[in-house]
């Protein structure tokens, strides 16, 4: 079946249906059409397609609704949007907040290179619009670091001075030299001095130093003597302005991938209400608040916070009153969902009176007992013999299991195709169900019947069953019978079935009998 018939026989549902000829009434009664002429389209997938996008809660809950077209998956969104509570927007902000205020908490205690590590990860996860559950996992990577974040390499300082672990300063001032000669004392001092003065230099918060930094620590710890010198003093000062500078440029940073998440969230806001038809002058007056929120000049969380917010209630309000609107045409959504239902029955009853297989394009089963009988009477009446052949793809589950479904399909298909190839025109060829096959032999003894059998089954071994590039190999086992050899069709085919068995018992990829 074309396109163009397609097309024509959409338009004729539309007039049937009484229906005006829409775009969306026209791009219904279209995927109707093509899934009865068993075309697929790209287009009639978008639900599909846009359902598996949703948390698996709702496309559980989805499966109750029968949703055909986007304006029925648009209307139980904005019934879901009715539902959520308005602080939901407030918690996420709030939850990204919490996790800056972590971020800055711990990093102002500890300077280590886990935590610029750390730091840089986190940053780049709310850069690229990590959600709530992700905020929540980073926050929680950050209170493992900090709940077993081992500061027992101070205690080597314990032999010279009380060690304080949250006053590094206090530590060093009371260092004690008793017991070391003046030389050592001297030596001792600037090491440890210099050791804590490069720790104190790495950034706590920036992923990392600069030049600068670098060569003043790396001299630092060649030559600790060095910090007598005045000219190594004004290094060393102006390299912690450095490093406080750095961890102020990092922050901003991430208050900046904080803002650019804030603005991906106001824009799919904007793009949600831009999807409804029914967008009213108020809700047009929110889109303009998000448009105008300068995330530049905001300096405070609690002011990005509070405005917001503010915007997030007057959407849950405008919202309201939308669905409010489209509760009045609930009849109408009634009346379309039992005429939907009524056109699925018709579809199922005319599947069910179809003689061809959907997917392969052979005689389905119900055919197939159709043309045997009618051998079967030919048998009787006028002598006329035939053969019957079985097939089954073997470890077809196999196939399934590791390319997919519709690598299944297709293999189904292609095997379907060498059927035909090899079959005359007298032959009745057929899916006998699942991955079987029967091929009914016209006037056909038993070597004739192993013969087809043996080409049918060499020709599937030798040909390329491809799915996205990728070949995939198959082989089939087939059982034989001969009608005469029998007293009735049903032990015929019983043997056929029984040789089959027999074929997948010896090995697979072979016929049975042995000719």
């Amino acid at each position: 079946m074309t396109i163009n018939v397609i097309i024509k026989k959409a338009v004729e549902r539309i007039k049937k249906e009484n229906k005006l000829l829409t775009p969306d009434f026209y791009a219904e009664a279209f995927c109707k059409e093509a899934q009865i002429a068993g075309i697929l389209v790209a287009d009639c997938n978008q639900i599909d397609k846009h359902v598996n996008n949703l948390d698996k809660k709702y496309q559980e809950e989805l499966k109750q609704y029968r949703i055909k077209t986007i304006d029925e998956l648009l209307r139980f969104i904005v019934s879901k949007l009715n539902r959520m509570n308005p602080s939901n927007s407030a918690k996420l902000i709030e939850s990204q907040s919490q996790l800056l205020k972590r971020i800055l908490s711990v990093s102002g205690v500890l300077h280590n290179k886990e935590v610029s590590e750390l730091s840089s990860k986190t940053a780049d996860g709310l850069d690229n619009g990590a959600d709530s559950t992700k905020l929540d996992n980073y926050r929680q990577l950050w209170m493992n670091f900090l709940t077993t974040y081992d500061d027992t390499f101070l205690q080597k300082l314990s032999k010279v001075t009380k060690v304080n672990s949250k006053d590094l300063k206090s530590t060093i001032n009371g260092i004690n030299l008793s017991g070391f000669s003046a030389e050592a004392k001297v030596e001792q001092s600037f090491t440890l001095a210099s050791k804590l003065l490069i720790a104190s230099l790495v950034p706590s918060i920036a992923s990392s130093a600069n030049d600068e930094i670098a060569n003043v620590t790396d001299t630092l710890r060649k030559d600790p003597e060095l910090l007598t010198s005045k000219s190594m003093a004004y290094e060393v000062k102006e390299a912690i302005s450095l490093r406080i500078a750095l961890d102020k440029a990092s922050v901003k940073e991430m208050v900046q991938s904080l803002d650019i998440v804030l603005d991906k969230l106001s824009h799919q806001l904007i793009s949600l209400i831009e999807r409804t038809d029914t967008s009213t002058v108020e809700i047009q007056a929110i889109k303009k608040d998000l448009e105008k929120f300068d995330v530049e000049a905001v300096s405070d969380f609690s002011v990005a916070h509070k405005k917001l917010y503010s915007i997030a209630v007057n959407l849950e309000e405008q919202t309201a009153a939308l669905g409010v609107d489209l509760k009045t045409h609930n009849k109408e959504l009634q009346d379309m969902g039992n005429r939907i239902s009524i056109l699925e029955k018709e579809l199922q009853e005319a599947k069910e009176a179809s003689k061809e297989d959907f997917l392969t394009k052979l005689a389905n089963r119900r055919a197939l007992d159709e043309y045997l009988k009618i051998k079967e009477g030919e048998f009787e009446r006028y002598g006329r013999d035939y053969s019957l052949v079985m097939f089954d793809i073997d470890l077809f589950k196999n196939v399934n299991d590791t390319y997919g479904h519709d690598a299944g399909d297709a293999v189904l298909a292609g095997f379907a195709k060498v059927l035909q190839s090899k079959a005359r025109n007298v032959d009745v060829v057929g899916r006998f169900g699942g991955e079987e096959f029967l091929v009914i032999l016209s006037n056909s003894e038993l070597p004739g019947a192993l013969i087809f059998a043996e080409k049918v089954r060499k020709s599937v071994q030798s040909t390329k069953f491809m799915y996205k590039g990728q070949r995939i190999d198959v082989t089939v086992s087939g059982g034989v019978s001969h009608r005469k050899q029998f007293s009735s069709q049903k032990e015929s085919l019983d043997s056929a079935d029984e040789q089959l068995y027999a074929a997948k018992d010896n090995g697979r990829n072979r016929v049975e009998p042995q000719a």
